[in-house]
């Protein structure tokens, strides 16, 4: 079972995504592509009184760009 993820967990959410894409660059993906992969993600599971919002998603864009560097470098 997977852990449960809300929009605040931007380091788990990004080794989550750079583990579920390792081939995709984070930057490339447009906002409203990365809301629904994270939507996605097992164990996903959003405060319903949290509005996730540019600066949460350019968070969970930047925590991926880490860990997919630093899974490349393992």
């Amino acid at each position: 079972m997977a852990p449960k993820l809300d929009w605040l967990d931007v380091e788990d959410i990004g080794y989550a995504l750079a583990e579920k894409f390792p081939d995709q660059d984070p930057f490339a993906v447009n906002f409203l592509e990365l809301r629904e992969m994270v939507e996605d993600l097992e164990g996903f599971e959003p405060d319903p009184g949290r509005v996730v919002n540019e600066k949460i998603l350019e968070a969970v864009q930047q925590a991926w760009y880490e860990e997919r560097d630093e899974l490349d470098d393992a």
